[in-house]
């Protein structure tokens, strides 16, 4: 009796003992405030003169600009071609990259949910059944025949915020994904659309081509004709034949560049290479009012940068669980089982036996693995935190990039256009006058070369506009799905 009263006492003792560890360790960990349950928020430093000063060059970082709400506009009401809407559709229903994107996302709500499951106790029943018989000699044994039937549950207390912050982790990282999915959505939107103006473009162009070489070969064969009737130089034949032939050798280049943008486009909307439906470039319309102020919450916001935000969420919930494991962890586990195994003390039909344990681990001494781990969490959080700040850089010049691209393709575009005007007159002046007499040969192929120049520039340049619009919109966010 008093042995049975001295094992009582002292684990009463370890009990009160361990109570007492658990109670300092709480109270040690509550003196650190947010450092194990807080959840994360965004660093001040990212909205301070590092990132606003840089947002665009020419222009302050003003909120609810015109830019802004051009980059959350649906796709659909940006590019209104009906043949582009079709390429468009089918490469989001068909893209391999988006398949895959939303792939992930299914694999981390699967792995969201396991991590929310993780503060339930987990259960299991493992029945088993034994029959025995022993045999010695010529005597023979009738057979023992033991059963049972246990249930088992164990539940981790997350006392120290490991299991909170896992969950938290999870959820990050679903959010991480979801922007991968529409950061690669609007890259196929944006790259079909490039890929179609890239095709009216090279349409125009060779337009103007044919249009030029008719009229080179008009200058040839009147140039030869000269020749025959008035004498003139064998030289202005040969110089008028060589201009038409450059113009015959880039038309053919350019159905080359028109062949290859199509394959190209094929792939994108996931068909095999072949000819595209499409319209004219003439006929296309696309946003042009746009202020030059964007808010820095807005590139904050932009799919990839986001990501790289939750990158560093991701980051400080690993701080966290590094941090929870320097301090104790409880587990409390417990047994149900319906058995005849035990002995003399359980005899047929079988009884019910029940358990509880309450484990308590404090780490003393892990060789420096613990403080190795929070180390590195906190040098990862240090590195995710810069490239975020990079991202948001980099999506300011990128925005700038866009605006100043579509403002000197517009400005080049005007003077183009009066550029073209002036050198047709100045084609139709030199032939009138080379008809006269009073002009040179090389004075009319001079005019026709600069005309040729001057319109494919133009076209150019509408198309370098077009394409600052398409990158302005996937540089603001790239639409609402």
């Amino acid at each position: 009796m008093l042995m049975k009263n001295i094992v009582i006492n002292k684990q009463k003792h370890i009990v009160s003992s361990a109570c007492c560890l658990l109670l300092v360790t709480f109270l040690m960990s509550c003196s650190h405030g947010k450092s194990l349950w807080s959840k994360y928020e965004r660093p001040d430093s990212i909205l301070h003169a590092t990132a606003v000063s840089s947002v665009l060059r020419d222009a302050a970082a003003i909120e609810g600009s015109d830019s802004v709400g051009f980059g959350g506009v649906k796709w659909q009401d940006v590019f209104t071609d009906p043949q582009l809407r079709v390429l468009i559709e089918m490469g989001l229903e068909q893209n391999a990259d988006i398949f895959a994107a939303s792939a992930n996302i299914q694999k981390m709500e699967a792995a969201l949910k396991a991590a929310r499951l993780a503060f339930l106790p987990q259960i299991a029943l493992s029945p088993s059944g034994t029959l025995a018989k022993v045999v010695t000699g010529d005597k023979k044994s009738d057979w023992n025949k033991s059963y049972a039937l246990p249930v088992s549950a164990s539940w981790t207390v997350d006392i120290f915020g490991n299991i909170l912050a896992t969950k938290r982790g999870a959820e990050v990282q679903l959010a991480m994904m979801k922007d991968y999915k529409h950061v690669t959505r609007s890259k196929v939107i944006c790259g079909i659309a490039n890929c179609y103006y890239t095709l009216l473009m090279l349409d125009r162009q060779l337009e103007i081509l044919n249009d030029m070489e008719t009229l080179t070969a008009e200058t040839y064969q009147m140039m030869k004709l000269q020749k025959e009737l008035r004498g003139a130089k064998e030289t202005a034949v040969v110089s008028a034949q060589a201009a038409n032939l450059s113009v015959k050798t880039q038309i053919v280049d350019m159905k080359r560049q028109i062949s290859e943008v199509e394959n190209t486009l094929s792939t994108l909307v996931g068909m095999h290479a072949q000819s595209i439906s499409r319209g004219k470039l003439a006929d296309q319309s696309l946003p042009e009012d746009f202020s030059t102020g964007v808010a820095i919450n807005v590139l904050a916001s932009r799919p990839d940068v986001h990501a790289a935000e939750m990158t560093l969420a991701n980051c400080f919930y690993d701080v966290k669980k590094a941090q929870s494991a320097f301090y104790p962890s409880l587990k409390i586990t417990g047994t149900g089982s319906f058995t005849n195994s035990l002995g003399n003390a359980v005899s047929n039909p079988g009884q019910f036996l029940a358990n509880f344990v309450g484990a308590l681990t404090q780490p003393i001494f892990m060789n420096g693995r613990l403080t190795a781990q929070l180390k590195a969490a906190k040098l990862s959080y240090e590195v995710a935190e810069k490239d975020w700040q990079q991202a948001v850089l980099e999506a300011g010049a990128e925005v700038s990039d866009c605006f100043v691209e579509y403002n000197s393709s517009k400005e080049m575009g005007d003077l183009e256009r009066q550029r073209v005007e002036a050198l047709k007159k100045s084609v139709d002046y030199t032939m009138m006058l080379y008809k006269m007499g009073t002009s040179t040969y090389l004075e009319v192929i001079s005019a026709q070369s600069s005309l040729l120049n001057a319109e494919i520039s133009q076209v150019t340049d509408d198309f370098n506009k077009m394409q600052a619009v398409v990158n302005l919109y996937s540089a603001l966010g790239g639409g609402k799905e």
